[in-house]
């Protein structure tokens, strides 16, 4: 297996990957234009080894002296010979500020086309959905795409204004969810309402339908629509959905929305099974 040293801060790729770890619009621009996402730590590359989207990864002398890592190249380099294997100089990982603490492995991996083309229409999405709408803390996106793919709902359309799901932080989140799922994004409400074909079911504190007595909705396909953090669902989604409550101490002004998202996909998935 060859590997190739870098030691200076000023390596393209070096200077790539910081690219890819920035927030924001800065960020989304940076994986857009060059196509890929940064996998940060041993779980996310462990998730992707043996897929030829994983292209690049890197490590250090340290990492390479863990064993766990070492494996999980080797296995990698293995079933995709064409990969690149990049060793940083200690400092260099010093610099990069996510990755101080985490075993020292990381990987760029190729971006889905559907990341890619956020805007393009798709015709028809049949089955249970689940819509963000302008959800921004990105570790609230992740955790709802880890539940997601544990609850088995795998179509997930994040509406313009939400965390960028292929993001650092997200994917962290996610903790491997990604790779689970189909993912739209950048949508807008307009194209969710043409293409989604189940009915929208909107968790909303003062929903008229309550999730724990609503077996023959829930025996069906539906498409769950998780509001933002501080505004909640759309109005132009709240007018097609129907509300849905969650009942909670009326001491308790609200739930997070990650923790709303995995009540109502687990309801969904206990009633399904009885």
């Amino acid at each position: 297996m060859k590997i190739e040293f870098i030691s200076s801060k000023d390596n393209s790729l070096f200077k790539e990957i910081r690219q890819l770890q920035a927030t924001g619009p800065k960020g989304q621009k940076a994986r857009f234009a060059c196509g890929q996402a940064l996998l940060e730590g041993i779980h996310l590359v462990q998730t992707w080894v043996g897929d030829p989207a994983l292209k690049i990864l890197i490590t250090s002398e340290l990492g390479l002296q863990n064993p766990e890592i070492a494996q999980a190249v080797y296995d990698h380099v293995e079933i995709c010979p064409e990969t690149r294997v990049y060793q940083l100089d200690k400092g260099l990982w010093d610099l990069l500020s996510d990755l101080v603490n985490a075993p020292q492995l990381a990987g760029l991996l190729d971006l889905p086309p559907s990341a890619l083309n956020p805007q393009k229409s798709v015709a028809t999405l049949e089955g249970d959905v689940i819509i963000l709408d302008r959800i921004q803390d990105a570790g609230n996106v992740g955790s709802i795409l880890r539940t997601a793919a544990a609850a088995g709902f795998t179509q997930v359309i994040a509406i313009s204004g939400c965390a960028h799901l292929w993001s650092s932080k997200v994917l962290r989140a996610g903790m491997g969810a990604h790779r689970l799922l189909d993912l739209y994004e950048g949508w807008s409400s307009q194209q969710v309402l043409s293409a989604v074909t189940a009915p929208l079911l909107a968790a909303t504190a003062d929903g008229e339908l309550d999730l724990f007595n609503m077996p023959k909705v829930l025996i069906h396909p539906v498409a769950w629509v998780m509001g933002s953090e501080g505004q909640g669902v759309s109005e132009d989604l709240m007018a097609q959905a129907k509300g849905v409550s969650i009942l909670i101490d009326p001491r308790v002004e609200s739930l997070n929305v990650s923790t709303a998202a995995a009540i109502c996909l687990f309801e969904t998935v206990r009633i399904r099974r009885n």
